[in-house]
């Protein structure tokens, strides 16, 4: 990536404090960098990244596809406006009660933001671009600890581990959203039509702890699982280490 593009990303990133003109120079454009990232989004929304391309933006602008180059500098790039629009689209809410009640809404947000736009789930980027939003949520997120009693360096891994729980987790609940959606059929309906087979090569005494454990589960989730329920169990015991190491 040449460093000409890396600069542009980064202006038009900011463009909203730096100025920066809609799309480069030339004859007047048709439509705003802004509306182009909107456009994106919608894509994506409806098709995930893995079918995410820059001709089907231009396709729902009317544009030609060499057009949209002259708005962004590539897929990538529009990607990374998309994910900082996205982190923009909803307040982030005053903090308040304790760290533990803090840092329960600060995971809140995201689970709720992944399930909006899943395909935030498949940004493959190690290196994410420093832009207005993503900048005012990691501002957000240390605020909910701030004064807690963590080094900034503990800040910064509280913060960092979280995110990266949630994300596993919507990880998880999307994909099953998806796969009941896909199949027309509930996971119910599912274990009804494939209880004879499994009957058969699970026959009782089998797996006595799972066998045991499953059917508890089951009996609970009416499902295979119950990705919410898994989620808040899992930030519960998450948030009891951080209180422990507080404590120490």
């Amino acid at each position: 990536m040449e460093n000409r593009d890396v600069d542009r990303t980064l202006e038009l990133l900011w463009r909203r404090t730096l100025g920066t003109p809609q799309g480069t120079r030339g004859p007047k454009k048709r439509v705003s960098v802004d509306e182009v990232i909107q456009a994106g989004i919608a894509v994506a929304d409806e098709e995930g990244l893995p079918a995410f391309s820059m001709r089907k933006v231009a396709d729902r602008l009317n544009l030609k596809l060499m057009s949209v180059y002259t708005y962004v500098p590539g897929r990538s790039e529009l990607i990374g406006l998309m994910v900082d629009e996205v982190i923009g689209e909803h307040p982030h809410p005053p903090h308040h009660g304790d760290l533990r009640e803090r840092l329960t809404g600060v995971a809140f947000h995201l689970w709720d933001e992944f399930h909006r736009h899943p395909w935030l789930l498949q940004v493959e980027s190690s290196r994410p671009w420093i832009g207005p939003n993503s900048s005012d949520r990691y501002e957000w997120q240390l605020a909910a600890i701030e004064n807690a009693g963590f080094s900034d360096l503990e800040m910064d891994q509280v913060v960092t581990m979280l995110g990266a729980y949630i994300a596993g987790s919507a990880q998880v609940s999307v994909t099953a959203r998806r796969t009941a959606e896909q199949s027309g059929i509930s996971d119910a309906d599912w274990w009804a039509v494939n209880a004879p087979i499994l009957e058969r090569v699970m026959p009782p005494g089998a797996y006595p702890i799972s066998g045991r454990v499953g059917t508890a589960a089951g009996e609970e989730y009416n499902a295979v699982g119950d990705p919410a329920r898994t989620f808040r169990f899992g930030l519960d015991r998450l948030l009891d280490g951080v209180e422990a190491l507080l404590a120490r």
